[in-house]
């Protein structure tokens, strides 16, 4: 999932237990942040077993699925990160077998704990609370230390040495083989540190009814909003936001694109937009000015060998999603083109992969499509600047001629850095967005693509 990747949430299963599956067939479907990704099946098989229900978020790592095989075997599903994991040992059918039957004695004495809203279980915390007698209450009332305040296999195992109550014997039931499969799918899970838990402190409840007047509406938050929500909030919490303010003439720009992106697109078959255009001035700012092409980690500053420009785009659900141009600086405009295109078209449609969106080491929006002038964006962290492109207006403008100055209609528009002030002075925050304007104004109008 890319090395950023630290979990998934499942929002489908497209498959059920006991469907046949094919090898590079997709099993289910995972978002991570923005993006919607399908896992495939790596071999021939049949679904024996899911691991997680729907809306359950998944660790990197581990295990989600069991594949049956033609021989017997059973392949173990897996969020794998960005660099390979070790292949699961082949499981006997012996064993498939007494797995089977354990799940059955367990569901038989334990009502089977569910995650809820509030409460995530891991696929581990729940085998041990079905082997153990674990009730679903006393499963809620034991404080979590994990990521969130999720119960960790640390911290069922110290509510059990001070329970007093003698546990089920169902696990007892479980051969060495049956303990040695529940090993291999529980070793990648995430574990916190050991403390000492309180056996039955409650967790308190900071969730308070919402009341409304009669006759509104109480909407709940999509993922992707509460994403943003807290994207957002992190993001002015960790920098210091100030802002730069720019106008531009673009004048040669526009008469130079209305005159060759009718060609273009007989030629090329793409739509020359203002877009790479930007892309392109921007990126050869960022050469010229290359500590606002870094990131911030602690008292540390990265400074960022590659230059790859994120570009906020729309979704149809009028959220946006922000996909990068890696290398932007290799690129030339028709390379730029290409690319801004591709990635703007697969945004709108849903396509685009978790790697589409990630490493991007400066950001662009452009809240002029949505006709304003100018605004004043937040920082896409951990990077340090974000640049805003305004609408693009005909205004009256003063014009120096060798005859002297005069008043004539020109293109014009804003632009509006946001730089992180811990780390981006004043000074370097305005010369940058100053280089910018001087390659959109100094475009050359006889240029070819």
């Amino acid at each position: 999932m890319g090395e950023s990747v630290a979990e998934a949430t499942i929002t489908s299963w497209l498959k059920d237990v006991g469907d046949t599956i094919e090898a590079d067939e997709a099993v289910l479907e995972i978002a991570t942040d923005k993006v919607d990704s399908e896992v495939p099946s790596e071999v021939d098989g049949v679904l024996v077993e899911k691991l997680f229900n729907v809306d359950d978020v998944v660790q990197v790592g581990q295990t989600i699925a069991v594949i049956e095989t033609e021989g017997g075997e059973t392949v173990e599903v897996k969020a794998t990160a960005a660099e390979p994991e070790p292949t699961a040992k082949p499981v006997a059918p012996k064993v498939v077998a007494e797995v089977a039957q354990t799940v059955v004695a367990a569901k038989a004495s334990v009502e089977p704990v569910v995650s809820t809203e509030d409460r995530f279980y891991s696929p581990l915390v729940k085998n041990i609370a079905k082997q153990e007698g674990i009730s679903q209450a006393e499963l809620d009332a034991i404080l979590g230390t994990g990521k969130d305040e999720r119960v960790t296999k640390n911290d069922i195992k110290a509510y059990l040495e001070s329970r007093s109550s003698v546990p089920t014997p169902v696990s007892a039931t479980k051969s060495e083989d049956t303990k040695t499969l529940d090993v291999e799918r529980s070793k990648n899970s995430i574990e916190a540190p050991k403390k000492d838990i309180a056996p039955a402190q409650e967790k308190p409840k900071t969730d308070k009814p919402v009341a409304v007047p009669g006759g509104d509406e109480v909407i709940e938050m999509t993922r992707m909003g509460k994403l943003i929500s807290k994207y957002m909030v992190d993001s002015v919490q960790t920098s210091a936001h100030v802002q730069s303010f720019i106008e531009a003439d673009v004048t040669n720009i526009w008469n130079w694109r209305k005159k060759v992106k009718d060609g273009f697109m007989k030629r090329e078959g793409e739509n020359l937009t203002f877009t790479p255009i930007f892309m392109e001035a921007i990126t050869k700012a960022l050469k010229d000015f290359p500590m606002m092409n870094i990131s911030v980690q602690g008292d540390k500053i990265i400074k960022k060998k590659a230059i790859n420009v994120g570009m906020a785009a729309a979704l149809p659900d009028g959220n946006l999603i922000v996909p990068v141009i890696k290398n932007a600086d290799q690129l030339n405009l028709f390379g730029m083109v290409k690319r801004v295109n591709d990635l703007a078209n697969r945004a709108r449609l849903g396509q685009l992969s978790p790697d589409d969106i990630q490493g991007g080491t400066y950001t662009v929006t452009n809240v002029g499509t949505f006709g304003s002038i100018m605004g004043t964006p937040i920082i896409n962290q951990p990077q340090v600047g974000i640049l805003a492109l305004g609408a693009i207006r005909k205004t009256p403008a003063v014009i120096e001629g060798p005859e002297g100055d005069y008043i004539g209609i020109r293109f014009k528009m804003y632009l509006s850095h946001s730089y992180d002030h811990r780390v981006v002075n004043g000074a370097l925050g305005g010369q940058f967005v100053k280089a910018v304007k001087d390659y959109l104004e100094g475009w050359d109008i006889d240029r070819e693509i």
